[in-house]
Parts: C-alpha cells; structure tokens; sequence
C-alpha cells in the first residue's frame, strides 16, 4: 500500500482500532484501512479515529475524502453516512466491482 499517514488507537497499551490517508492528489485522499476490533464497536472508538482522519487531511489542504467498503459490510455503510459521508460511483481500482460502495466527505 502507499499509505501517506496511518494511525493506530489504543485504550490503554490496548490497541483497539486503526485507520490510514493514501494521498490522491493535491487537493484530495483516500481513507484505508479503517478498523476497529469487535468488542470496541459501537463506543466511538470509530468515530474518533474517523474525526483524527479528517483533521489530519484539513492539516494537508485537502477539501475531499473518499472511500470504501465491501457491499456486506452494512454496519460500515451505515456509519460513512452518519458520520456525513455519502455514496458515490465507484472510483479508481473499484470502478466496476460490485462488491464495492464507495463513499465521499467535503471538508
């Protein structure tokens, strides 16, 4: 991967979630690797990271970030679009996998 900037959350010693910007442009990026463990889930651990991502791009100038997730993962959905984000044809290595839904956020 050709990860620009990747974090890693802990509560405690305890890692518990994840998330990284790939650089797109200028202008733009894409969050990967979003994850938080199971059991965390549902307590804003998610979020946290989400809102850190954001920050972090605004840092870089960038106005627009874009994503995905797999087409079974309606939990994920479900969150983008509480969190703002809202779908969007599917973009660069996705376009034309079905499996994919691909999201994006104004800054």
């Amino acid at each position: 991967d050709d990860m620009t900037i990747f974090f890693v959350a802990y509560d405690g010693t305890e890692a518990i979630g994840c998330g990284g910007l790939r650089t797109l442009d200028e202008r733009h990026g894409e969050i990967k690797r979003m994850y938080v463990v199971p059991e965390r889930r549902g307590t804003g651990a998610a979020a946290a990271i989400l809102r850190h991502l954001e920050i972090e791009a605004r840092s870089r100038g960038w106005d627009r970030l874009v994503l995905e997730t797999g087409d079974e993962q309606p939990d994920a959905m479900r969150f983008y679009e509480r969190e703002g984000y809202t779908a969007i044809p599917n973009f660069g290595y996705y376009v034309g996998s079905e499996l994919s839904r691909c999201y994006e956020k104004r800054l």
